[in-house]
């Protein structure tokens, strides 16, 4: 009964590292990096240096009132600059988009014109195993920095460790 028991915690201390392992490595892309989402960025050069993953996050710092973040449901829309079916609409100043899936998806600001302007945004989101296109260290692959997770995952691997080491005394 002791050594199931010893298994079971030995499964589960486990799968609990791996999920947070999977978490701790999910970055932040502040998307136009230190400029932010503003019209002055070339989007498609910045889009260019970065590499998103499932679990990563796209965090788009704007002032509210000239900028907002409008999601789109196809290119066709992302193409024409077609914001009437929007996925989703934000205005707040500072919007965060987790990337649950992998395949494309489309942005640009609700403000009229700035789409025509080139104030739009398409990525691929990429699954955590597949990879990627190559990128050197840049200024703007600068602004993909790690999600600061380690304080707290530093903190579970420790106890699992623990309960696993507390297990096999």
């Amino acid at each position: 009964m002791a050594m199931f028991c010893r298994g079971i915690v030995v499964v589960v201390v486990v799968i609990f590292v791996a999920v947070a392992t999977k978490e701790a490595l999910a970055k932040q892309h502040v998307v136009g990096g230190s400029q932010g989402w503003d019209a002055s960025v070339d989007f498609s050069s910045w889009e260019s240096s970065q590499t998103f993953r499932v679990g990563d996050q796209l965090v788009f710092k704007y002032t509210p009132g000239l900028h907002s973040v409008v999601e789109l449901a196809s290119e066709k829309e992302y193409t024409k600059c077609n914001i009437g079916n929007a996925l989703n609409s934000m205005n707040g100043g500072t919007s965060t988009v987790k990337l649950n899936k992998t395949g494309y998806r489309y942005f640009t600001c609700g403000t009229l014109g700035h789409c025509q302007e080139g104030m739009k945004l398409k990525i691929k989101t990429l699954a955590l195993n597949e990879s990627g296109p190559s990128t050197s260290t840049s200024p703007a692959s600068a602004s993909s920095a790690p999600i600061v997770l380690f304080s707290s995952t530093s903190m579970l691997i420790a106890i699992a460790m623990f309960l696993v080491l507390l297990v096999m005394v």
